[in-house]
Parts: structure tokens; sequence; C-alpha cells
């Protein structure tokens, strides 16, 4: 993607004159000459020099690193929209969207309530399980209602080994290095979230199998799938996983199914008579 300097300048310059001291808690100061902040209390505010911003906007700099677009997107008090913008004319791509938190998109609940008859659930791109429906309880468990670290699945599979044992032991390698790869992606995309950084140091320091898989710098975002996981009162399953993702791909929706043409529908079926058990996988 190629960096657009004449309209990065113009922009970076119409949004600092749109600026007063005092949105950005700095004192007025004397008569000012021009409308805005100063470059230098931009270049202040973001933590880099003056010298770099002036060339910035005087469309003569080198393409700044995202990092540093995050930073002047943050001393601009640029919205969403305008922070995408922003980077795209920097030459890179966006980065995700604010994080959620626990709030769940609207359109994606609006779809989990929909889903009665097979197992859906919501994720942040972080792994965190944020919602699910009663068949996706009984299959995997109540796990979005408990402590923030218990409810990470890529946090569960590294550390926990109950949760694998659900899972047959020759595909645990295909399934580590399917959620280092998610990370991965989600993680890149989070080049300025502290919650991302903290989740991946966390996970180096408890798994020595995460350290050696996040060393490959395998990059994966996971849209479908098959899984084979034990129930323990009805056995082996085998599901196919559709996933849908927001615009921002932040959250996703992950909606497991039978494979056309196998007898699984019938599991489905007798999952929802037995209802939730006492199953530890997330």
């Amino acid at each position: 993607m190629a960096m657009n300097r004449r309209d990065l300048a113009d922009f970076l310059r119409r949004s600092r004159e749109r600026l007063r001291p005092v949105d950005v808690g700095l004192s007025p100061g004397p008569r000012r000459r021009t409308p805005g902040l100063r470059r230098e209390e931009v270049a202040l505010l973001a933590g880099m020099s003056t010298d770099y911003y002036m060339r910035l906007e005087q469309a003569r700099s080198p393409q700044p690193s995202t990092q540093l677009l995050g930073s002047m997107a943050r001393a601009l008090r640029l919205n969403d929209d305008e922070r995408d913008h922003l980077y795209l004319l920097a030459g890179h791509r966006p980065p995700a969207g604010r994080q959620a938190g626990d709030h769940v998109r609207p359109g994606l609940q609006f779809l989990l309530d929909r889903l009665s008859d097979t197992p859906a659930q919501i994720l942040s791109d972080l792994g965190d399980v944020l919602a699910q429906n009663a068949l996706a309880e009984a299959l995997f468990g109540t796990v979005c209602t408990t402590r923030p670290k218990d409810r990470n699945i890529f946090w569960r599979w590294f550390t926990d080994p109950v949760l694998r044992a659900a899972y047959p032991a020759e595909e645990h390698e295909y399934y580590s290095r399917q959620h280092v790869a998610d990370l991965r992606a989600a993680v890149a995309r989070r080049v300025d979230d502290p919650a991302a950084a903290e989740l991946v140091q966390r996970l180096h320091a408890a798994s020595p199998e995460f350290t050696r898989l996040w060393e490959l710098h395998e990059v994966g975002m996971r849209r479908k799938g098959r899984l084979h996981v034990k129930h323990p009162t009805i056995g082996l399953l085998e599901l196919d996983c559709e996933i849908l993702l927001t615009p921002s791909e932040d959250q996703r929706l992950e909606v497991f199914t039978a494979p056309p043409g196998t007898s699984f529908g019938e599991y489905l079926d007798l999952l929802r008579v037995v209802g939730r058990e006492e199953f530890p996988v997330a």
C-alpha cells in the first residue's frame, strides 16, 4: 500500500488546526497567530521530534510506523474513522476497531439469540468467550461468566490439561498451531493494545510449547474448520465450525454444525436432551 504524502500532510495540518490547546489539556498561552495547536505541541503530545512532525506536514518525510501513527491519532484526538484514514494515507492497514471488552456487538448478539438448534458462541479476537447459547454450554461447558483468564481459549488450551483431554491427542499439535497463528493475527492488528501484549507475555511465561510455536511466526486468522470433541455422556462428536467476523474483526460468531451426510446431527439432537453437563471444555 503506497503512502500518500500530500494528502497525509493536508490531513495532519487540518486536524491540528481544528484543536484548541484546552482540548488537549494545554494552557492557551500568549496570543496565537495561527488557529489550533502548534506543530511542536502535537509533537510533544505524540512523543516525537518536532522536526519529524514538521516534515510529515511538509510531505517530505519517510513512511511513519504504525506505533507513531497511533501516537499521532491520540495526540490529535482522532475518532476511529479519522484514525483509520490516517493509517491508510500513511500506507498502512488500519488497526482493529476499539476493543469491545465484555460488550458483545449487537449484530452478533441478535444472531446468537436466534440460534437455538446448534451450538454457537461469541469470542473476541483475543480468545475471550463472551457469550454462548444453551447448546454451546452443553457441549463446551459454561466459561463466559467465569474469571477473565479462565474464559480465554488460548490461555486454557496451553495451561489446562483437563481441557485438552476432551480432544483427540493426535490432533493437539494441529489445534496448538492453529491457536497460535490465530492469536498472532489478532496481536498484529492490536499493536497498541496492552491487553494483547499482556496475554502473549503470560503465555510465554506459562507454556514452552506456546513459545516454540510462536517463534515459527505462522499467521492465519481462523475462518472455518472441523473439530473433534468428546462429550462425557454422548461421546466423540465431529463438527464443522463456521465463523462470522465483525467488520473490525475484533469479535466473531462461531457456529458448530454436523457435517453433511453424517450421523452427528443425531448426536446434536441427543445433546439437546442431555442438556448441560459438568464439562470443563472452553
